[in-house]
């Protein structure tokens, strides 16, 4: 009864009746901070994914890859980007966001544009590298923003929106290769495929300049080139954290990390996480798939075009469904029954395609066909996740900074080879241990999701109560602000607000 009490004042807070003042800065930071990130998660995936699409329309033949220099292409990212993600995570607390995400977006957009000029794959090597370095800031950076600028019931719809993005650059990137292909293959000597990253670069670099005007900042430092943002608009979000139960952001501080690292938390998250993303991973490899399957004659069963357009379809599918997995956690106020239920599903493809890949001859290529697809609507796990992790330790935001960075550098310090053991391009479609190997990490995924809303409901909540009476003494103590006291000011601070957990 006790915990059930405790659960309701906290969630009493969620119905709050917002303003017309307070829908007008919701919808100003829609407009632009969760624009700005939605298309910049486009632009980024697109220059990630266009690796895959160029690789099937004659890079392969261009470059002379004919062993798993692809898998190495996505290795050398993926070790350059865990190596740079917790860092860039700590700058970002001393960093202004709108120089920090803006600034190393160019800075990627000119790197994926040199990528048209390789000659060889340890060009790309390297390239790749320093792509990883810079895209690392991307993703976690901006989920961390969210954190602060987002309540409980706005959070997953907005996190699920900007991850749906990854699907939409994947259809971009299929498409725009496609058109590429058809229209501009051969123009000023330029093979198709090179021709694809010439666009994304000029893409990521405009946009990116967008990013230093777009980009709020923090609400108790807020940025000043940010026309669209006004003084009333950061007295109010700071008052939306106070009620929400969040502290205010925060540089990170030594005592921080060792708050972070010394608990469960971190770790926790970090492998459930981590077990969601691979545990789905298969889809990504739905263009090989296709490209590896031929006729009775030994022809190609699909053309290039085809190849890259067929997955447009999942894609598709994965921003539908992502939306439809954050709308209802909003609005049916849960994380973990939306999460459990989406392992449920990725189970069914992993099954299938275990029995497929072991036994091509019992099972229908339709049904490999429908696997695939369905793969593509259990990828909407992540937005939950770090949802999630802002509803468990609202009062700690240099833990939540950390916890992003180490879940998400986590995952690419294991995929970066593991993909290449797991997945390798030599053995596609018929993966010796791919499938299997999904369908233990999503067992996995459902265990710990049980337990964790077990701990959640009886020793986080009452920590959570206890911040909000906190919160609620210095309101009493200290309810109104000198009116000459500008948010906008560098100087100006609320005091703090975290505690030790």
């Amino acid at each position: 009864m006790v915990t059930f009490n405790l659960f309701r004042r906290v969630v009493s807070t969620q119905h709050h009746v917002r303003s017309a003042e307070e829908k007008a800065l919701v919808r100003r930071l829609d407009i632009c901070l969760l624009t700005f990130g939605c298309l910049s998660q486009v632009i980024k995936y697109l220059d990630q994914q266009n690796i895959n699409n160029a690789y099937v329309s004659g890079m392969k033949e261009d470059l002379n890859l004919y062993g798993n220099e692809l898998n190495l292409f996505t290795t050398y990212f993926n070790v350059a980007y865990c190596i740079m993600l917790i860092p860039s995570q700590v700058i970002l607390t001393y960093v202004r966001p709108s120089y920090w995400l803006p600034g190393l977006e160019i800075i990627w957009g000119v790197l994926t544009g040199l990528i048209a000029m390789t000659k060889h794959a340890n060009q790309v090597y390297v390239l790749r590298v320093f792509l990883g370095l810079c895209e690392s800031s991307a993703w976690p950076g901006m989920i961390t923003l969210f954190m602060y600028w987002y309540t409980p019931t706005e959070m997953a719809k907005r996190m699920g929106f900007y991850h749906s993005c990854q699907a939409a650059g994947q259809m971009m990137s299929g498409a725009l290769q496609t058109a590429i292909t058809n229209t501009m293959e051969g123009h000023h000597g330029l093979a198709g495929w090179r021709w694809l990253f010439v666009v994304n670069a000029i893409i990521t670099v405009v946009w990116g300049i967008a990013g230093f005007f777009m980009i709020p900042d923090l609400p108790n430092n807020p940025n000043p080139r940010a026309f669209w943002f006004k003084r009333v608009h950061a007295e109010l979000s700071m008052e939306r954290l106070a009620r929400n139960g969040r502290a205010e952001p925060k540089k990170m501080t030594w005592a921080g990390v060792r708050r972070t690292f010394s608990g469960w938390v971190v770790y926790f998250i970090a492998i459930l996480y981590i077990a969601t993303v691979l545990g789905t991973y298969g889809y990504v490899y739905f263009s090989l798939f296709l490209k590896a399957l031929t006729r009775p004659d030994g022809s190609a069963r699909w053309s290039v075009s085809q190849v890259n357009a067929i997955p447009i379809g999942g894609s598709a599918m994965n921003v539908v469904f992502v939306w439809v997995w954050a709308l209802l956690s909003d609005f049916l106020e849960t994380r973990w029954t939306l999460i459990v239920l989406q392992a449920v599903i990725g189970i069914v493809p992993c099954i299938i395609m275990s029995i497929w890949t072991t036994h091509p001859d019992s099972v229908g290529i339709p049904a490999a066909y429908a696997s695939y697809f369905i793969s593509y609507t259990c990828l909407g796990t992540a937005p939950l996740i770090f949802a999630w992790l802002s509803d468990l330790i609202p009062q700690d935001p240099e833990a939540r900074t950390l916890v992003v960075g180490v879940a998400v550098a986590g995952y690419y310090a294991i995929s970066a080879w593991s993909q290449v053991l797991v997945w390798p391009a030599s053995q596609a479609p018929y993966y010796k241990y791919g499938w299997q190997s999904a369908l233990a990490l999503l067992v996995l995924v459902i265990i710990m999701t049980c337990i964790l809303r077990f701990i959640d409901v009886r020793y986080l909540l009452p920590k959570r109560v206890a911040f909000r009476s906190v919160l609620d003494a210095e309101v009493v103590a200290d309810p109104v602000k000198n009116d000459e006291e500008d948010p906008r000011d560098r100087n100006w601070k609320k005091p703090s607000t975290t505690v030790e957990q």
